[in-house]
């Protein structure tokens, strides 16, 4: 389950990648955001719930993905986005240069909204959308490339971006995330890994009790299931959306990574201990689904940077949208796990080699904006 772990051109400098102190102590200054916290109440969505819409960005470049995946990574994105569209709305951000060619590709079912982007990651760059106070918007996490690992001077402004092209108000905070992040059950459960969030090249200070009361306030998240993720390996530092995602409260799918070699072989066994053990905030023990990682990949596009997983998926009205990676046995495993975890959904797998290549997932290049 290798994930983005290339650095491209243009990229700022990075210092050590060093893990923020893990301990459950309060931190010795005032917790970060607090002074922000003006008594209304926001809830973040499960996925599941119904969609208004689905946001994208058709922002692939030859800077960051080179020649050979640049072709592939544009069809992956229109073939995400048209089969999004077969069950709800997708509004699809785009550079004014290629806006000629994201129309061709996508038909007109997407709607294409023109402006500057650096990357195609809405999922990291895009607000977190949550309701309550009988309005709904969207928090701006001050997206920052990673820890700085990439440009991203304009991806820094699309969720202020997003928000107000969906009319609705920007939530500020101190604190950084992306939204691959964090994996929530609607409810108040959170799933977050340390290694992303208690990273200083994110949130240097921050504490577990600072980040909790913070997404306490801004997403409803009353009970955390930390697990330690990964720092270093990949761009992302190890976002949850590949490691465990909730398929309705009380009921999470892991991914297992079978591979011996790979950075995530330990991981992703011990991510499993730690969620067969933990409950949720209703006190109820998680139930815990695994989709193992294939074993064989299509050879056009395989690298060390493939992200061979499953768990990348994306819920939207009506239906699960998965990759597929030419392994017959895995893929139709995950196909007939996702079925029995989302009954009524239709479970759509789909080629998605040159997003895989370069690190991601259908997840990662999407953001849900709930229904009213």
């Amino acid at each position: 389950m290798r994930r983005r772990g290339f650095i491209q051109a243009g990229l700022s400098a990075v210092g050590g990648l060093l893990l923020a102190a893990c301990d459950e102590e309060t931190s010795p200054f005032e917790r970060p955001g607090e002074s922000g916290h003006d008594g209304r109440t926001w809830l973040m969505p499960d996925e599941g719930r119904p969609h208004a819409r689905t946001w994208m960005a058709f922002a692939a470049s030859e800077r960051i993905w080179g020649a050979k995946l640049l072709p592939e990574v544009r069809a992956n994105l229109a073939l995400i986005a048209n089969t999004i569209a077969r069950f709800e709305p997708v509004s699809m951000l785009v550079r004014p240069g290629e806006l000629d060619m994201a129309r061709a590709m996508v038909g007109p079912a997407v709607e294409l909204v023109v402006t500057d982007i650096d990357d195609l990651w809405m999922r990291d760059t895009g607000p977190v959308f949550v309701t309550g106070n009988g309005a709904m918007a969207g928090v701006d996490f001050n997206f920052n490339g990673w820890g700085d690992k990439q440009e991203h001077r304009r991806d820094a402004k699309v969720a202020s971006f997003v928000t107000g092209r969906a009319g609705v108000e920007t939530l500020r905070t101190d604190l950084v995330l992306e939204g691959g992040g964090i994996e929530v059950d609607g409810e108040g459960t959170a799933i977050i890994t340390e290694s992303c969030v208690l990273n200083n090249n994110r949130n240097p200070g921050w504490k577990k009790p600072d980040v909790e009361a913070e997404l306490e306030y801004l997403l409803g998240i009353r009970k955390v299931i930390w697990l330690p993720g990964i720092a270093g390996e990949d761009i992302t530092d190890g976002h949850t959306d590949f490691y465990a995602r909730f398929a309705a409260p009380g009921v999470v799918v892991a991914g297992l990574d079978n591979d011996e070699s790979s950075f995530d072989y330990d991981v992703t066994r011990r991510h499993l201990d730690i969620l067969r053990a933990a409950t949720d905030v209703q006190g109820r023990p998680l139930r815990v689904e695994v989709l193992e990682g294939p074993s064989t990949v299509r050879e056009k596009f395989a690298d060390d940077d493939f992200a061979a997983g499953y768990i990348n998926f994306y819920v939207c009205n009506g239906a699960v949208i998965a990759p597929e990676f030419g392994d017959a046995d895995t893929d139709s495993a995950t196909h007939d796990t996702l079925a029995r975890l989302f009954p009524g959904r239709e479970i759509v797998q789909i080629d998605i080699d040159g997003i895989a290549a370069g690190g991601g997932g259908i997840h990662c290049t999407t953001q849900q904006q709930p229904a009213g």
